[in-house]
């Protein structure tokens, strides 16, 4: 059986590159960060030096990074940290309703402790209109929460125009940058954001490391308290091995995105995904569909409905091919995923997504496999 991996957006192996990286603080290195002695120098050095190739990735100053367990708890420390510290009692947020659990259920969290929440539909491509967010601001919102690409069909916000809105109306901006960070430009300052999540194990990074970008001024009750690490933002000694694996896949990224032609860069990844969805189309006819805007999406996300398919019982009959369905099956009945729900996707297509999401070492040989496979299961044309 061939192992065929198409789900880097649920993770992405770690890179080569970031492993070597991250090797000489397995096997010495020992020292606390906050140490002065010869043993925590080295190590407080590697987490300033990582923290600033973070920061560089996404134009933000090295001092505007809080090193975190992952893009969950970045989320939630953004969400919650923020109405701790401003919020009480009352406070409104705006969200959408494609967001990851990791923003809504903070959200549903707060709203138990008095917090108001306005959650904004999209439109069948799973995008907000910035004027609906406008016309949901009111005098006490304290926050504006979206996802900057989605993470089951790859659609991108308009980040830049609700940044500009929030930015006038003086109310906090978080992005959740999981899925976008390392795949597109993503620069916080051209963009007005305020707070922005980033997950490691999404660009090549291990697994339990984050990031949070907190704009200087921005000021969070911290999630985890004790001692002043992280300039008080979040207790606990730094784990200079993760935040080393970060910064170097962050410095990693920024390469691939200065040169997006390149193997293995956004663009040559794209070129793969269209082909990918052109051949499905060229095979298959009407019993495909694809989610996500058309243009407006991540370069290696490709959402397809296999209609009058199930995609998992489809998934499962592609030996050694690794992807993500767009709907669950419970006792006999198929249903569909929020998003794939909150963006109107017919049950009789969506019950048959799959997701495809394509990586730096992804090939044609690896996605012409696929379609063969596709075609022995559905008798499309060869």
């Amino acid at each position: 059986m061939r192992e065929i991996y198409l789900d880097c957006n649920a993770s992405t192996p770690i890179d080569p590159a970031v492993a070597d990286a991250m090797r000489p603080f397995l096997e010495q290195a020992q020292g606390n960060p906050s140490s002065l002695h010869w043993a925590g120098r080295p190590a407080r050095a590697a987490v300033d030096h990582a923290r600033s190739q973070v920061a560089a990735l996404i134009g933000a100053e090295a001092r505007e990074i809080v090193f975190t367990s992952g893009g969950s708890e970045a989320s939630n420390h953004a969400l919650k940290g923020y109405w701790f510290r401003h919020g009480r009692p009352g406070g409104h947020f705006i969200t959408s309703s494609v967001e990851h659990p990791a923003t809504l259920n903070p959200l549903r969290f707060l709203e138990r402790l008095g917090a108001e929440v306005t959650v904004l539909p999209v439109d069948r491509f799973g995008r907000v209109d910035p004027g609906e967010v406008e016309r949901a601001l009111r005098p006490d919102t304290l926050l504006v929460s979206l996802m900057h690409s989605n993470n089951e069909v790859g659609t991108l916000q308009p980040i830049a125009e609700v940044g500009a809105l929030t930015r006038a109306r003086g109310v906090r901006f978080h992005v959740d940058g999981a899925q976008s960070v390392g795949k597109v430009p993503l620069d916080v300052g051209a963009l007005g954001i305020d707070l922005l999540s980033i997950a490691g194990h999404k660009l090549y990074a291990p697994k339990g490391v984050g990031a949070l970008y907190l704009r200087r001024g921005v000021e969070l009750e911290p999630l985890v308290h004790g001692a002043a690490h992280e300039e008080g933002r979040r207790a606990g000694t730094e784990n200079v091995l993760l935040a080393v694996g970060l910064g170097a896949a962050c410095d990693l990224a920024h390469r691939f995105l200065d040169h997006p032609e390149a193997e293995g860069g956004p663009e040559a990844i794209r070129v793969l995904r269209d082909r990918f969805e052109q051949t499905l189309r060229a095979r298959f006819g009407a019993a495909v569909t694809f989610n996500g805007h058309p243009d407006l999406r991540l370069p290696n996300t490709a959402s397809v409905n296999f209609v009058g398919s199930v995609g998992a019982d489809l998934l499962a009959s592609l030996d050694g091919v690794a992807a993500s369905t767009g709907s669950a099956c419970h006792a006999g009945s198929v249903e569909l995923s929020g998003v794939l729900r909150a963006m109107g996707v017919p049950p009789e297509e969506g019950m048959g997504a799959i997701r495809f999401s394509l990586g730096r070492a992804t090939t044609w040989s690896e996605l012409a496999t696929v379609l063969d496979l596709l075609s022995a299961r559905l008798g499309g044309q060869a």
